[in-house]
C-alpha cells in the first residue's frame, strides 16, 4: 500500500511538473511597443498564474494584422497557441481583403474570451465653429468641404465608421486616408483637415491638448473615458459600432483547453487591477465566454460586411 501511495504521489508530482513545464504562446499580428501589445502582456502575465503554465509574447506582423492571424490558425491545436486580436482580422478583412485572407473566422478559429471594447469617436478641429453633431451636419451641408475627414487609414475601421456617419446623416463625406494615426492626428491639429474619425484613446490626446474636440462616441454606451460625449443613437443616428480584442484558439483545440482559458481569461480582465489598468488605456473591460464571443463574432461580421462593400475600399488602396 506504502509503494502505491508514493507511486500515485510520484505521478501527481511529475504531472504538475509537466503542466509547468509547458508553454501557451500568445500570438499577436501587431508590433511591440503598440497599445495591443501592452494588453496581450498584461493578460498573458495576469493568465498564468491560474493556468500553471509559462507564457509567451509572439508578435507575427504583417500586412496589417493578416500574417500573424494566419499563423495562429496554422499553429496545431494542442493548447499551445492562442491568439489575441482586434476585431479588424477576423470581422473586416474578410469582407475586404478577398484571397489574400486564407484564413476563415468560423471555420480556422475557435471563441474563447471576448476580454474588452474600445471606442470609436467623431472628432473635430478646435478651431471648428460646430460644438455639437448637428451643428457638424448643418456645417457640411453649406460647406461640404469641412465633410473631408481623416482615419489612420484606408481601410481601417474608424474609415468605415465614416461611411456609416455620412450615410446615417445623409451627408456627401471625403475620405482622407493617412498613414497611421499619427499622422493623422497631427493633420486634425494643423487644420488640413476640419473632422476624423479615430480610436476614441488616441483622439482623447489631442482633445486635452486643447487642438480638437469630441462631438460623439459610436458605442451602445458613453465611454468612460469621456462621459460628458453622447453617442451617435442618443443623437438620434442609427449608427452603432463598438471594436473589441478578443482571443482566439485554432480550431480542434479540445473543449477542456478551450474552457480553461476562457476561465483565466475571464477571471484576469475582471480583477480589479486588471480593469484599472484597463480603463486607464482606454479599454473597456468585458470578460465573456466561448459561446457569447461566437454571437457576437457572427453580429459583427454581418454588421460591418454592408459598410465595407459600400465604401468602395480595395486594398491596392
Amino acid at each position: 500500500m506504502l509503494r502505491i501511495l508514493i507511486g500515485a504521489l510520484a505521478l501527481s508530482l511529475s504531472l504538475a511538473s509537466a503542466a509547468q513545464d509547458k508553454t501557451l504562446k500568445f500570438v499577436l499580428a501587431y508590433p511591440p511597443g503598440a497599445s495591443s501589445d501592452v494588453l496581450t502582456r498584461l493578460l498573458a502575465e495576469k493568465m498564468r498564474p491560474a493556468l500553471g503554465m509559462h507564457t509567451v509574447v509572439e508578435n507575427r506582423t504583417g500586412a496589417a494584422g493578416i500574417v500573424g492571424t494566419e499563423a495562429a490558425k496554422n499553429a496545431a491545436p494542442d493548447g499551445g497557441t492562442i491568439l489575441l486580436t482586434p476585431l479588424a482580422p477576423m470581422v473586416a478583412f474578410p469582407h475586404s481583403h478577398g484571397a489574400a485572407v486564407r484564413y476563415d473566422p468560423f471555420k480556422d478559429f475557435a471563441p474563447v474570451a471576448h476580454i474588452c471594447d474600445f471606442q470609436l469617436a467623431l472628432v473635430v478641429n478646435a478651431e471648428l465653429p460646430a460644438k455639437t453633431v448637428a451643428e457638424y451636419v448643418a456645417l457640411v451641408k453649406r460647406e461640404p468641404k469641412a465633410g473631408d475627414y481623416a482615419s489612420a487609414g484606408a481601410g481601417s475601421l474608424p474609415h468605415y465608421l465614416g461611411v456609416m456617419f455620412s450615410k446615417a446623416a445623409g451627408l456627401e463625406m471625403t475620405h482622407v486616408p493617412y498613414r497611421g494615426t499619427a499622422p493623422g492626428l497631427q493633420a486634425l491639429a494643423g487644420g488640413e483637415v476640419k473632422a476624423a474619425m479615430f480610436v476614441l484613446a488616441d483622439a482623447l490626446t489631442l482633445v486635452r491638448s486643447g487642438k480638437a474636440r469630441l462631438l460623439a462616441v459610436a458605442g451602445a454606451k458613453r465611454a468612460a473615458l469621456a462621459p460628458e460625449v453622447p453617442t451617435f443613437k442618443e443623437l438620434g443616428y442609427d449608427l452603432e459600432a463598438s471594436a473589441w480584442y478578443a482571443l482566439f484558439a485554432p480550431a480542434g483545440t479540445p473543449k477542456e483547453l478551450i474552457d480553461k482559458y476562457a476561465r483565466a481569461a475571464i477571471d484576469a480582465v475582471q480583477s480589479p487591477d486588471m480593469k484599472q489598468r484597463l480603463e486607464q488605456m482606454g479599454l473597456e473591460p468585458t470578460g465573456y465566454g466561448p459561446a457569447e464571443l461566437g454571437a457576437i463574432l457572427k453580429a459583427d461580421y454581418d454588421k460591418w460586411g454592408p459598410v465595407i462593400r459600400a465604401s468602395g475600399f480595395k486594398p491596392t488602396q
